[in-house]
């Protein structure tokens, strides 16, 4: 459907646990890092909230460690009314480390679902 968006990225020791292996929490965090990186130039409507995770799966296939250097490649799999799901996947080395999807609900300013913006969806493909 998408492009898609590469973030890179390098763990650090502060990203680590006591083996020098990425913390599992921190892919999350890093993920969505990537996220607000592929959006930050998307123009909410006034009036709109925004986008806000509702559901994410994270299947881990191989650990990253202490100065690893890997992408995260975001794309959209599937665009919905008030939706969309995206698959985000952590790579090192063309091995993937681990697999995000992740469904993203469009809000009002009223906190409920709201038809995503035509140009919202243009902005992000």
């Amino acid at each position: 459907m998408a492009k898609g968006h590469i973030f890179n990225f390098s763990v650090a020791f502060a990203d680590t646990d006591l083996q020098g292996i990425m913390y599992h929490g921190r892919y999350i965090e890093v993920a969505e890092r990537a996220r607000t990186n592929w959006s930050k130039d998307i123009l909410i409507p006034d009036g709109d909230f925004g986008f806000i995770i509702r559901e994410l799966n994270i299947k881990y296939k191989h650990p990253l460690r202490l100065n690893d250097n890997f992408v995260v490649e975001t794309k959209i799999i599937e665009v919905g009314n008030a939706f969309m799901t995206v698959e985000q996947k952590i790579v090192k080395d063309n091995l993937i480390c681990a697999i995000m999807n992740i469904t993203i609900a469009y809000l009002g300013s009223d906190m409920r679902p709201k038809a995503i913006p035509e140009s919202v969806i243009k902005a992000l493909s």
